[in-house]
Order: C-alpha cells, then structure tokens, then sequence
C-alpha cells in the first residue's frame, strides 16, 4: 500500500555502489551504516503491514457491529411499535410462580 510512495526498497539500498573518489569514504563504514539502515527499512515493512493487518480486522469488526446495531435498532423499533402489554418484572416472577406450581406441584 505504502511502496507508491517509498523511493528505496532494501534491496536497493543493499545493491547501491558508489563512487570512490581519492578523498573518498571508507567503505567498511558506509557499508555497516547502509546495513543498519537496510534493517530498518525492514523493519518499517513489517510494522506497516502489521499495521495494515490490524487496521483491516478492526474495519471488519467495525462493519459487524454496525450491522448488529442495526439489528438491535430494529428489533427495538418492531417491539416498541406493538400493541403487547409491556412486561414487567412483576408479570416474570408471577409467571415464573406459576411454572413453579406446575413443575413441582406446590400450592401456596
């Protein structure tokens, strides 16, 4: 996603000779900085797909919990427009009393 806009690639860095001029660099020290710069840059692709691994199962997530909200939002909404008698906490346990004397057998 990110190499449109990266102009050097390990490999190049790897591959990159330059000229020796009579006052030039050593080159045993440009090649051990171009290795610790290679091994970043390795390093910067790994944490960048890593990155875009994370950021595409997050979106996933945020797409399934988008669509259960709409689900929610209409069940609230479907519940919300009938005509049932709302049920409250007292109607459960009468109801669950009254399951209680038919399964056990209990009379109060």
């Amino acid at each position: 996603m990110y190499q449109n806009k990266i102009t050097l690639m390990p490999q190049d860095i790897l591959e990159k000779e330059f000229k020796i001029d009579t006052r030039g660099y050593r080159l045993k020290e440009v090649d051990q900085f171009l290795d610790v710069i290679i091994g970043d840059y390795e390093q910067f692709f790994k944490i960048i797909n890593s990155l875009e691994q994370e950021k595409a199962d997050l979106l996933g997530e945020i797409m399934k919990l988008k669509q259960e909200l709409r689900n929610a939002r209409v069940n609230a909404e479907i519940v919300k427009n009938t005509d049932a008698p709302e049920v409250t906490n007292v109607d459960i346990m009468r109801r669950l009393a009254q399951l209680e004397k038919m399964v056990y057998g209990k009379d109060e």
